[in-house]
């Protein structure tokens, strides 16, 4: 085992703080070494209100994880969320300069500049660029045209744009908890990258982290991002929804929703239909009995809204996603959500449980969808750690490689 390889997740949820630690087993999969998790403060929405709460809220998680591992951190990847992010496929030609015609380090990055040159709003940036592929004089499908010949190369990018200053208010809050910041990774891209099979990425899926206040969508195909895009709802409203309709508080309708929730109702037979709750309204000292079928009837209505919203997303690009509907984040978790959106997505739909090929350690302890961001997250820093030992640091000449080489680790 590499213990010089400290691979640190980071998943900064509006509900959550969790934080996954690995390192490097000698079959090279990541070994999970430490996890934490806290409750998370200052977010709404993805969005930093209150920078020292959030902090506060990473310092809990990361000390948790570095009490189970014995390790002390200093550094981490990072979720990049928020409700603002939008996701852009642009194109970009270049004539090839390289001798012989033959296609270089310098053609390529000239390509992607060409496709990455878009306007944007002022306070925007990009925050991401994802190559779906290269077309070299007419010839498409290419993943990796440097030393490919040709005359002419044109990039295909996703480009993922997000306003500065939400990332730079979560990059605040890491550095007052102590941290510095490896690199920030999409949400949906880091779920992606723990429980997506190549099958998956490569026919076509469609991959749905939901999470507190906000749900995030990418669909693949071809082995490569086609589709972003960000819904400012989430498992918050299912919560909200009891609260209002049982007139009972926030606190005590998380904990009905965690143990009673359903969205289904045809997966409940008769007597749990009829099976009772007791509840304690807000305000009141004495408690009250609820049928399970009214809970039920309460959350499904939403649950299909919700489902529906994103499959419109879906059917209005035509995505292909012969593979179907992946569900990760704490939001997938109520019962009846795989069915329900089997019938909205018309498409096979499944939890997303990390791939067992690539974690070992304290598997079991992360084996759940809420987990799949912050697992992501650390097997991207894990690979991306082993490329620099390997290279011996990033000369400037293996800029771009080293980028492809990244590219083609985000969908294995």
């Amino acid at each position: 085992m590499n213990r010089e390889i400290q691979a640190v997740g980071l998943d900064i949820g509006t509900s959550k703080v969790r934080c996954v630690i690995g390192e490097v087993a000698d079959s090279g999969v990541m070994n999970i070494v430490g996890v934490g998790c806290a409750e998370s403060r200052g977010l709404r929405r993805g969005i930093v209100t209150t920078t020292d709460a959030v902090a506060e809220s990473i310092r809990k998680a990361v000390e948790e994880a570095e009490r189970v591992s014995g390790l002390e951190i200093g550094a981490a990847t990072v979720n990049l969320s928020g409700e603002h992010l939008r996701g852009e496929n642009k194109s970009g030609v270049v004539a090839v300069a390289g001798a012989g015609r033959e296609i270089s380090n310098e053609d390529v990055e000239r390509a992607v500049e060409s496709a990455s040159a878009i306007q944007l709003p002022a306070g925007w940036e990009i925050v991401d660029r994802l190559p779906q592929e290269f077309i070299i004089d007419g010839q498409d499908g290419i993943t990796e045209p440097i030393g490919m010949r040709g005359s002419r190369l044109e990039s295909r990018i996703h480009v993922i744009s997000s306003p500065s200053a939400g990332k730079q208010n979560v990059a605040k809050a890491i550095q007052r908890a102590g941290l510095e910041i490896e690199t920030m990774m999409l949400e949906p891209l880091a779920a992606a990258n723990s429980t997506l099979t190549d099958d998956d990425k490569e026919y076509g899926c469609a991959l749905v982290n939901i999470g507190a206040e906000v749900t995030s969508l990418m669909i693949f195909g071809r082995g490569a991002v086609q589709h972003t895009a960000v819904f400012p709802f989430g498992g918050m409203h299912f919560t909200k929804d009891i609260a209002v309709g049982l007139r009972v508080s926030i606190p005590e309708a998380t904990k009905i929703k965690h143990f009673y929730g359903c969205v289904a109702g045809f997966l409940m037979d008769e007597d749990e239909r009829q099976g009772i709750i007791e509840i304690t309204p807000v305000g009141r000292q004495e408690t009250r009995q609820l049928s399970k079928e009214i809970l039920c009837d309460i959350m499904q209505p939403r649950a299909v809204e919700l489902l529906q919203h994103i499959a419109q997303e879906v059917f209005s690009i035509r995505g292909q996603i012969s593979s179907g509907v992946v569900l990760t984040g704490g939001g997938s978790l109520n019962r009846g959500m795989v069915e329900i959106a089997e019938q909205v997505f018309d498409a096979p739909t499944r939890l997303g449980f990390l791939e067992g090929k690539h974690f070992g350690g304290l598997l079991d302890e992360v084996q759940n969808p809420e987990w799949a961001v912050a697992a992501g997250l650390a097997l991207a820093s894990m690979r991306s750690q082993i490329r620099g030992h390997s290279a011996g640091g990033r000369s400037a000449t293996r800029v771009v490689a080293g980028w492809f080489e990244n590219f083609r680790e985000k969908f294995r």
